[in-house]
């Protein structure tokens, strides 16, 4: 799995003109699923985002994860993380899961997340969405599972 987490003062997401999912402080993450992707690593990459101290303390330290800020998440699915640039000018998503593997183990994953955070929003599996975002810092990180498990 590969996420795009990025600190946030606020984030929405809406298809068809009507906001779907919202949030104020905390993260947006744009979730990306691979062929070869477990609910393992659904649960596990949903563990690290909950523990990443990525907001500051009263010194304006990065000390602080989303369970000592209250803070919110909104997970938005994004296969386009597994695009591939490297030959010609058109992406080739074949590195992306599948859509019925996609679709869950990004529930997988808004599942875990459920069970750590108290506001976890989402976007629409397979819709195309207009996702809004105030960055806060920025603060954004690249997170991919094979990477760390």
């Amino acid at each position: 799995m590969r996420a795009v987490v990025t600190r946030v003062t606020s984030a929405s997401v809406s298809v068809a003109g009507r906001t779907i999912g919202a949030i104020e402080a905390g993260l947006l993450v744009l979730l990306g699923v691979a062929p070869a992707d477990t609910a393992a690593d659904a649960a596990g990459l949903a563990k690290k985002i909950h523990e990443l101290r990525i907001f500051a303390d009263d010194a304006g330290a990065m000390n602080r994860s989303l369970t000592e800020t209250g803070g919110a998440l909104l997970v938005v699915s994004q296969f386009t993380l597994f695009g591939d640039v490297r030959k010609g000018r058109r992406p080739s998503f074949v590195a992306a899961a599948p859509p019925a593997l996609g679709r869950e183990l990004y529930d997988a994953f808004v599942a875990s997340a459920r069970t750590l955070v108290a506001q976890v929003e989402t976007g629409r599996f397979g819709a195309d969405m207009a996702v809004a975002s105030v960055n806060d810092g920025p603060v954004t990180l690249l997170i991919d599972t094979t990477k760390l498990f």
